[in-house]
């Protein structure tokens, strides 16, 4: 693609400019720099795939940035999910919003926003958006449900390491979806109380609670879907070590009655003058021994609970 191809034509949201951008080259930074006046770290700081859900409000240039985190697809199919930020900033009247890892659950959520009839303000756009990323985690909880209670399904019919894999994976999802919840919604809190949330009508107040509340109810799902999952994989785990530990016993017991044989075998099989090695059939002795003593110690260790 060219470069214009990552900065959308501009759009309207009421009386408000709208700049939507997605995976920005640095040739289209510079050039975002250049023609909007956006400082140079405040593009550093939208484009960075490592950065936690803030809110910075710019007394001097009253400029607001928002930055959430959404859920970015590795493997739909697998069900291999991390999150990656995307940042809203407002600058001198004009909205940007920044997709830098183009994750397709916020490019909905703009979408959608913008084509909502009742969204008529850049305020409500946002918290809109921010509903709609938020609910995006809904529909990836429900299939990580789905996922795990195939994979316990098949695991306890059979343990695989391919199974047990796809389980560890869900672990993952769920780490990075539950840290992911839980920053958006510290920022979803605190908004009312930012330059951002001064001064709301009731509109914009019902916005902030509806925006919250789902928020909490993610948090709540994932949390749960989460202790599951680990309870799970806490029970294949003690399973996997009861199996190894019920082999390591078997492979000791009878380690220890092999160890019969040769040790009876091996001083016939010396070089010296031993008790009954003249005998014609001294070679049966020896095995009644060796079985003798086998026996002997399996009832021993049957006796002491080891077998």
């Amino acid at each position: 693609m060219g470069d214009i191809d990552m900065i959308r034509p501009e759009k309207t949201i009421g009386k408000t400019k709208w700049i939507e951008t997605i995976k920005l080259t640095p040739a289209e930074q510079a050039r975002l720099q250049d023609d909007y006046g956006i400082d140079e770290d405040i593009i550093e700081y939208v484009t960075d795939r490592d950065e936690s859900a803030n809110y910075v409000y710019d007394v001097n240039e009253d400029d607001q940035l928002f930055i959430l985190l959404g859920p970015y697809a590795l493997n739909k199919n697998d069900i291999r999910y991390i999150t990656q930020p995307f940042g809203i900033l407002l600058h001198q009247g004009i909205l940007f919003t920044f997709n830098q890892g183009h994750i397709a659950e916020v490019n909905d959520a703009f979408q959608s926003a913008f084509e909502n009839p009742e969204v008529d303000t850049v305020d409500a756009f946002i918290l809109e958006a921010l509903f709609t990323v938020v609910d995006s985690y809904i529909p990836i909880a429900r299939a990580v449900t789905r996922k795990r209670n195939q994979l316990d399904k098949m695991l306890n019919r059979k343990t695989k390491n391919v199974d047990l894999i796809a389980l560890s994976h869900l672990q993952q999802t769920l780490t990075f979806l539950t840290s992911a919840v839980q920053l958006n919604l510290s920022l979803l809190r605190r908004m009312p109380s930012t330059h951002f949330g001064k001064g709301a009508d009731q509109e914009k107040q019902d916005l902030f609670e509806d925006v919250t509340i789902e928020a909490e109810q993610v948090q709540r799902m994932i949390e749960i879907e989460t202790q599951v999952v680990d309870r799970i994989d806490h029970t294949f785990n003690s399973i996997a070590n009861n199996s190894l530990n019920d082999t390591m016993k078997f492979l000791t017991i009878w380690s220890l009655t092999m160890a019969v044989p040769t040790i009876i075998t091996g001083f016939y099989g010396m070089n010296v003058k031993l008790p009954l090695a003249t005998l014609k059939y001294a070679w049966i002795i020896a095995i009644a021994i060796s079985v003798f003593l086998i026996v002997w110690l399996l009832v021993l260790l049957k006796a002491r609970h080891k077998m």
